[in-house]
Formats: C-alpha cells, structure tokens, sequence
C-alpha cells in the first residue's frame, strides 16, 4: 500500500509537470534528493538470534535423515569393518584402482575450510573514520550529504536543486542528483512521488508576499553505480548513517528526513 504522502501526490499530479502560470508563487519550490546506498553485508546477529538460530540448527539435524554422503560413509565404514573382520581384501576391487573415500573427501573439505578467510567487516575507512568513502558500514544504508549554500549559510543537507517551469518534481531531484555527481553515476527512483516535506519561512527582513518561504520536497533512491571514481563530486560531501545525521543536519530538517527514512 502506498504511503498517505505518495497517495495525495498521486491525485495532485506531481509526477507531471507544474503548471507554469505567470501568477506569483509566494513558495519556491525544491526537489530533493535521499540516495542510499544499501548494505553489503548482513549486520552481525544478535545473542538472541544466534541462540535461536543453533536451536532450529539442532531440531532440524535430529529431525533429518541422512544425506547421501552420509549414507556412503556408514556403507565404507560398514565395508572396513567387514573387511578387517574376513582379513582379506575384497575381489570386488580392480588392482590399482585409485579409491576415494568418502573420509577421505571430509579431510580434504576440512582443509579447505581452514585455508577460507572471511573478508573483514572493519574497513580501513571505518577504522579511520572516512565519511567520504563508501566503503564503510557495509552492514548499515549510508546516506548522501553535500554542503549547500543557503543565503549566507553553508548548511548540510541532501541534494536539492530549484524547481523550474517545465519539470516534474521528480525531474528535479534528479537534476539536483546530476548536478552533484554527474551523468556516470545509476541511480534507481522509487517512484514519482515525494516521500516527505520540508517547509520553512524566510527571514523577516527578506520575506515578502511573493516571497514567504521554501518547500522542499524529498525523494528517494537507491544508489545502484558501485563506483564512484567518475563522480563529479564539486562539493563538500559525506556518506553517513542515520544516527550519524544529527552532527550534520537540524532538528527540524531531520525530524522530516527520519519520518521516511528506515535503517533496518
């Protein structure tokens, strides 16, 4: 079911293009964008998951029957022991046949399995704190901030460029996307319409009747380009968690941005 938000824009028409009428907007209106980056790695359980993850492990090996492999090894196990009772070798067997085991199969698996090295989940960029590089909190969704000048203020926020006459909200947070990574970089929208909003007014001394205060609206996506060396990154930027965005944004705009915005 789509969200309260995505519903009215659905019936507003904000996935096509505003009217473009020569009446005064006392609103500027922006497109915003929230690019994730997803997880790539599982987050490490927790106690009471594994717990609950070596129960089920245990009920469903008593509860199963034997493999193949299983019932091969009690067959060579119960030919041995044969075997070593008849103290003869069976005729069965060609003369320089090679036999592998399956004991044999379980040793050679087992040193296999101690030469494996997992990739480590602390990466270079976690250990020395690089909110630059994507290449941390892998088990965690990162997310884009670039520092914007807003007035006379250099503010962090999400990428966000002005409406303008002719586009689609959508057009234009794709615009703000291009304009602070440029065109190498893929990115998957989830749909046409914004996720959540954003308005404030401006200060007194500027605010007129036909300039009250700003909208922005939020889109999301999911960032699906792996590398980052084409990106034409101009300003500053970071790649952050959720609960790393209150060093970076205020309150009231992050209120907004954490009422859509799930880290599961």
């Amino acid at each position: 079911m789509a969200a309260p938000m995505q519903r009215v824009a659905a019936a507003a028409g904000w996935g096509r293009p505003l009217c473009t009428a020569a009446a005064p907007r006392p609103w500027r209106l922006f497109g915003a964008l929230c690019l994730l980056r997803l997880p790539r790695i599982t987050q490490p359980p927790k106690r009471e998951e594994e717990e609950m993850a070596e129960l089920m492990g245990q009920i469903e090996l008593e509860r199963s029957h034997y493999s193949d492999h299983e019932i091969r090894k009690l067959e060579e196990e119960e030919q041995l022991k044969r075997r070593k009772e008849s103290m003869h070798d069976d005729d069965d067997e060609a003369p320089g046949k090679t036999v592998v085991m399956a004991q044999d199969l379980e040793e050679k698996w087992e040193q296999k399995l101690l030469r494996f090295k997992a990739a480590p989940r602390i990466t270079d960029a976690d250990k020395n704190d690089i909110r630059t590089s994507l290449n941390r909190k892998l088990g965690r969704n990162l997310m884009l901030l670039v520092k914007q000048k807003i007035g006379n203020q250099e503010l962090w926020l999400l990428p966000q460029a002005e409406w303008q006459p002719g586009e689609t909200l959508r057009s234009t947070a794709e615009r703000a996307m291009s304009t602070f990574l440029g065109d190498h970089i893929q990115a998957k929208f989830l749909g046409n319409a914004p996720y959540g909003l954003y308005k404030y007014k401006f200060p007194r001394a500027i605010r007129t009747e036909d300039n009250v205060g700003a909208k922005v609206f939020f889109f999301k996506a999911f960032l699906q380009s792996n590398d980052l060396s084409q990106a034409e990154l101009k300003e500053d930027y970071l790649w952050v968690t959720k609960d790393e965005l209150g060093g970076y944004l205020n309150s009231e705009y992050l209120k907004k941005v954490n009422r859509f915005l799930l880290d599961l």
